[in-house]
């Protein structure tokens, strides 16, 4: 059943049954909050929120099982790559609740979010890429958020539902490590909305390819379509001499293996450059700031890929429904 979680007990009665958080199979449950306070049957929410999202041309969830993968790293520059277009809107939605490291990623730390008539204004890093994060609703940047799932999955809602993107064509979603609330909130909220897919970021090691295998499982188990699968930290490669070298020895044959294994798209490789980290304290984007690492040229082939993706995937769409769906200056 797809409303039935990756990391669920046996006899789980899925997240939309009446039973949800109070069968006995749900008594210590990681999920049991949560899926007590979701409403049963058809969510007003799910509905209102495809309506607001319906001016956002392509929807990417960024996602992976295991944390310190560089899935926000990766969230913030695939939305750099993609606004090198400045013919595309482009927006971040972060939705990594206790740990926000979005805003200080896209150099915009410490801005405040406005509400108007419309709903909330996200900030703006360029002209053409704003971003969402609960990062700008917190008194500093050391304030820590110790919310239990259902208020976790209140303000989910309250960002897809009531964040005033405009007509956009990417939105870029960036998700904590795990299969748990968040995740289950994204999916069941955005399920009438199109997602494009998810991009699923590991690194070589197997004790991160442990984690990610659920990831790959909890999206086809939500019917969440993946992209692919990128392996971050694939190699250092030295900035001086360009040569690389192996930090994370991929024992069990890495993301791509896995990727085969698992019968996903493997969509490339991306090298550690210490400047990359650099980048991301000073708030700048490392691809337009190293040009010439390796690291960027990968970059660069993964974005293009996830555009190709994302194209067919509308075009897919079209030609089911007829409709020509057509936002901003998208082609």
């Amino acid at each position: 059943m797809a409303d039935i979680p990756t990391d669920a007990p046996e006899h789980c009665p899925g997240t939309a049954s009446d039973d949800a958080g109070k069968a006995a199979a749900c008594q210590g449950c990681p999920n049991q909050n949560v899926c007590t306070v979701l409403p049963k049957g058809p969510d007003p929410a799910v509905a209102e929120i495809k309506e607001r999202l319906s001016c956002v041309k392509h929807k990417i969830v960024v996602l992976s099982g295991k944390g310190g993968v560089g899935k926000s790293t990766f969230t913030a520059h695939l939305a750099h790559g993609l606004a090198t277009d400045h013919t595309k809107q482009v927006g971040v939605l972060d939705v990594d609740i206790c740990g926000p490291s979005i805003p200080r990623i896209l150099g915009v730390e410490g801005e405040q979010v406005h509400q108007s008539g419309s709903g909330w204004s996200p900030v703006y890093v360029d002209d053409n890429l704003s971003v969402m994060s609960i990062g700008f609703l917190l008194g500093g940047p050391d304030d820590a958020v110790i919310w239990r799932g259902p208020k976790k999955n209140g303000l989910i809602k309250q960002f897809l539902r009531d964040v005033d993107w405009g007509e956009m064509d990417f939105l870029v979603i960036d998700t904590p490590p795990g299969t748990s609330d968040e995740h289950l909130s994204v999916a069941q909220y955005l399920k009438e909305s199109q997602i494009d897919g998810a991009v699923i970021i590991t690194t070589p090691q197997e004790l991160a390819l442990l984690d990610v295998r659920k990831e790959v499982n909890f999206c086809r188990k939500v019917e969440m379509p993946i992209i692919g699968v990128v392996e971050n930290m694939s190699g250092f490669v030295c900035p001086k001499c360009k040569n690389e070298s192996q930090i994370f020895p991929p024992t069990t044959g890495g993301g791509e293996k896995m990727a085969a294994d698992m019968d996903v798209k493997f969509l490339g490789k991306l090298p550690l450059d210490p400047r990359i980290g650099k980048c991301c304290d000073e708030g700048k984007s490392f691809l337009t700031e190293v040009p010439d690492s390796p690291a960027t040229q990968a970059y660069t082939q993964i974005i293009n890929k996830i555009v190709d993706h994302c194209n067919k995937f509308v075009a897919s769409k079209e030609t089911e429904t007829g409709e020509k769906m057509e936002v901003g200056s998208s082609s």
